[in-house]
């Protein structure tokens, strides 16, 4: 009877919060659907997070935050006022995106505090997981955040969220009296889009975001003014003029990224006319990309469509029966290679919980008395004695992410000694109190599967971007026990898994789970055996766009510093891509190397421990 009641209640919930969704937007056409993953809006279809049949009031609140968000959008929006000055640069484009949510989240609650109430619990709760109130650098911190929290606390009056408020100082410290100027007018000019966009572009051009278009906007403004044209705020609410003052900029103007998996779809005709008229690529990039900062090459790289991606758990591509055999057809392949995987493992584990007791902590009033210091005493009595204490290494704060290449090379012998590493890997860590997650990347199809069939449906376009269906797969999450995800890693070896490989959005995607975990430390192998390959993308775009991106991606993601990235290839030269990197030749190598880099990894922070804990002895013998 609870089971049947709470599912009543659950359904009385999601049709209430859809139906407040069409008042407040005053659209009775949206179509609102309740599916696994972030919310997010496409066209007239709006995306809310799945309710739990037990409804909490803090999850009923962050619902309903969400769908207030996506509904003052749908009311307070226009996107052709929006495109006419949307930014070019990936950055600038999702700061610019995340600017203007703020603006509509501000205007549509001024005058209902039930919304804003909402808003507030959602915002507030986005702070504490994105773990704001643990950062320290302000570089932790992605600009699209920061801005976006700067922005709501001048447009509102009210401060942000507490758990934001340590780091959004340092934000502010440094920000400059031009920012600072753009955010004011900003704030003045909030109920009119075309004025708040103007006053946007100015904090961009502050932040050196889009120097190229604010050149490019002067000479449209002196050309508007020599022709006697009326300005862009008196003539913003009409279509055309909108259309013209796009027509006179620079064709990298785009509508704005949504946040749904289908957003492209509303997009792709006004991107395919930008594409036929300059004969080039349009900027586009991987959806929701904050944490890989672009380079000037960077925003070249788009996808056709996302609607056909699928991001998947192992355990939802095949039933239990056949996941169990798989199972145990890997244990039978590897049943030689187990037992010498596992001495090295069993061996890393010694290493690891040895390296827990080695730092001290020295010149405290109690604990152990500190011999070493003895000889102070006896030269002067009049010296107290020193005590110290063991110190552990909190292994407890370090997550390690396995990014295994599920391409079609793979197949046979080095996939399933991968997937057996990754599983003796993960048992080891987990011992030491290391979380690991285990993914993987592949597509959906060869030969570009309903990606390239879109493209053909549309004319072919030229230089359409990536043109297949990316299928991500999480074989383990770093919370999930090894007991319960063992037997996914039998699904790397069933028939037609493995085809194309696209690198750079994989590693994208990895690194943006790992920003979104809360330990401190945090450490992504990639195992794979060849450069990113897919047919269907490489026949109509340059042939080193795949590999160009991947670049990027690998360069972003070492120049941040966030992620400690190493790579592993198997038969293939991938210390070309990584700083950090080896290449084995036999795919009976990997166990035994997957061990000596992490045994590394860890041994360089044990030094550095040793050294910090030298450090402060030093001062204490002098």
């Amino acid at each position: 009877m609870s089971g049947s009641k709470d599912q009543t209640r659950q359904e009385e919930f999601k049709r209430a919060t859809a139906g407040a969704l069409r008042a407040i937007a005053r659209n009775a056409e949206v179509q609102v659907a309740y599916q696994p993953g972030p919310s997010g809006l496409a066209g007239k279809r709006a995306r809310l997070p799945l309710p739990t049949r037990s409804l909490p009031p803090a999850e009923m609140a962050r619902l309903r935050g969400a769908a207030d968000a996506i509904a003052l959008r749908l009311r307070h929006h226009d996107e052709a006022a929006h495109a006419a000055r949307t930014p070019q640069q990936r950055e600038a484009r999702e700061v610019f995106d995340a600017l203007e949510q703020a603006r509509v989240e501000v205007v549509g609650s001024q005058h209902m505090p039930g919304v804003a109430a909402n808003l507030d619990a959602r915002l507030a709760e986005t702070c504490e997981a994105e773990g704001y109130d643990r950062m320290t650098r302000k570089d932790q911190m992605p600009m699209t955040a920061a801005l976006s929290l700067l922005a709501r606390e001048r447009l509102s009056g009210h401060a942000a969220p507490a758990a934001a408020q340590r780091v959004l100082d340092l934000w502010r410290e440094t920000l400059g009296d031009k920012a600072d100027a753009a955010l004011d007018e900003m704030a003045a000019s909030q109920n009119n889009q075309t004025e708040f966009a103007r006053a946007a572009r100015k904090l961009l051009t502050a932040l050196d975001l889009v120097e190229a278009e604010v050149e490019a906007e002067s000479e449209e403004e002196s050309e508007g003014e020599d022709s006697g044209e009326s300005s862009p705020q008196q003539d913003s609410s009409t279509e055309g003029e909108s259309e013209s003052r796009e027509s006179e900029q620079t064709m990298g103007a785009q509508p704005e990224s949504m946040q749904g998996e289908a957003a492209e779809e509303d997009s792709e005709s006004q991107e395919e006319e930008g594409v036929a008229a300059e004969g080039e690529d349009r900027p586009g990039g991987p959806q929701q990309r904050k944490e890989v900062a672009p380079s000037d090459d960077s925003s070249l790289y788009r996808a056709y469509t996302k609607q056909f991606d699928e991001e998947i758990e192992a355990a939802d591509l095949c039933d239990a029966e056949e996941l169990a055999r798989l199972r145990q057809q890997l244990d039978q392949q590897l049943s030689h290679l187990q037992g010498v995987v596992s001495k090295l493992a069993n061996r890393l584990q010694r290493r690891l919980l040895a390296q827990q007791q080695r730092a001290w902590e020295f010149d405290l009033e109690e604990g152990m008395l500190d011999a070493a210091r003895l000889a102070r005493i006896v030269v002067n009595p009049l010296l107290s004695l020193s005590y110290k204490r063991e110190r552990e290494a909190d292994f407890r704060d370090t997550v390690v992410t396995l990014l295994i290449d599920n391409s079609g090379s793979m197949r046979g012998r080095p996939i399933s000694v991968a997937a057996m590493c990754c599983d003796i890997l993960a048992r080891t860590l987990e011992r030491c109190s290391v979380k690991v997650e285990i993914l993987g990347f592949t597509t959906r199809a060869w030969k570009g599967g309903q990606s390239r069939e879109r493209w053909v449906q549309d004319g072919k376009p030229r230089n359409p971007g990536r043109l297949n269906d990316l299928r991500h797969v999480v074989y383990k999450s770093a919370d999930a026990p090894w007991r319960r995800a063992r037997k996914n890693l039998g699904l790397m070896l069933r028939e037609g898994l493995l085809k194309e490989n696209i690198d750079g959005e994989a590693l994208d995607w990895a690194y943006r789970r790992l920003m979104q975990r809360p330990e401190r430390r945090r450490i992504l192998m990639v195992i794979s055996d060849g450069a990113p390959v897919d047919d269907s993308t490489l026949s109509v775009n340059p042939g080193n766009y795949l590999e160009r991106h991947l670049r990027k991606v690998i360069h972003d993601i070492e120049q941040r510093n966030f992620v400690e990235l190493i790579a592993i290839g198997i038969g293939h030269d991938v210390t070309r891509y990584y700083r950090r990197a080896v290449t084995i030749v036999d795919a009976e190598e990997l166990g035994g190397t997957m061990m000596k880099k992490l045994a590394e990894l860890f041994d360089e922070d044990a030094a550095a421990a040793f050294q910090r804990a030298a450090s402060e002895r030093a001062p204490a013998l002098i």
